[in-house]
């Protein structure tokens, strides 16, 4: 088998339930989201991942703990695994962001990779930091080896459009990950193939905010 990487979006929080852009904001997870991540640690485990990297956001680090405590393996620290940091917009809906940038979020809909989102980060700079992590921590598996990012919504589907070669444009075409859902990638002879999306869950409806 060649080598796995587990991409796992945290628990969900009260800023998730409201339908509020968090980015970097450091916001924790509701009770929902703890049991969420209860939940889908029991089954990641079961894979017996021999890495386990987390953003350093606590919704991500709390998630991430929920395995660790099962499989017994330290957990690394990743700031690259954080969510796109998001200026103005982070704590806002999408109709507040709508009605204050309108020009601004009709480019962030239509997947312009380069648009500054609230001012902050590009998306391809997320993607590209994305990137650089996952190569990281695959680089240090052994060839039939698995790891778990803990990271978040945006930041992971960036991620994945990069891997797998697509266009970041297009990466709204990689439907959103739900709550504690996961999506696991493969190393292949010619790159990463996605083999697993939006898994582990019964997944509730994705919404439009990243974070």
């Amino acid at each position: 088998m060649s080598r796995r990487v587990v991409l796992w979006r945290h628990g969900r929080t009260e800023w998730n339930a409201a339908g509020r852009f968090q980015g970097q904001t450091d916001v924790d997870l509701d009770e929902t989201g703890r049991q969420q991540a209860r939940e889908a640690a029991a089954r990641l485990a079961s894979l017996q991942p021999q890495l386990l990297v987390t953003s350093d956001l606590k919704r991500t680090r709390d998630t991430t703990a929920m395995l660790a405590a099962l499989v017994g393996t330290d957990v690394e620290l990743d700031v690259r695994l954080r969510e796109t940091y998001a200026g103005e917009w982070q704590g806002c809906t999408a109709a507040e962001i709508a009605e204050h940038w309108p020009d601004e979020y009709r480019a962030w809909r239509s997947g312009d990779p380069h648009l500054r989102v609230g001012g902050g980060e590009t998306r391809q700079e997320v993607a590209d930091r994305m990137v650089a992590a996952v190569t990281d921590v695959a680089a240090r598996l052994p060839e039939d080896g698995l790891a778990v990012l803990t990271s978040h919504g945006g930041a992971a589907r960036l991620g994945i459009a990069a891997l797998i070669g697509m266009p970041l444009k297009l990466f709204t075409n990689i439907g959103g990950l739900s709550n504690c859902s996961w999506s696991m990638l493969r190393e292949g002879e010619d790159g990463w193939i996605l083999v697993e999306h939006n898994a582990g869950t019964l997944p509730t409806p994705v919404g439009i905010e990243e974070g």
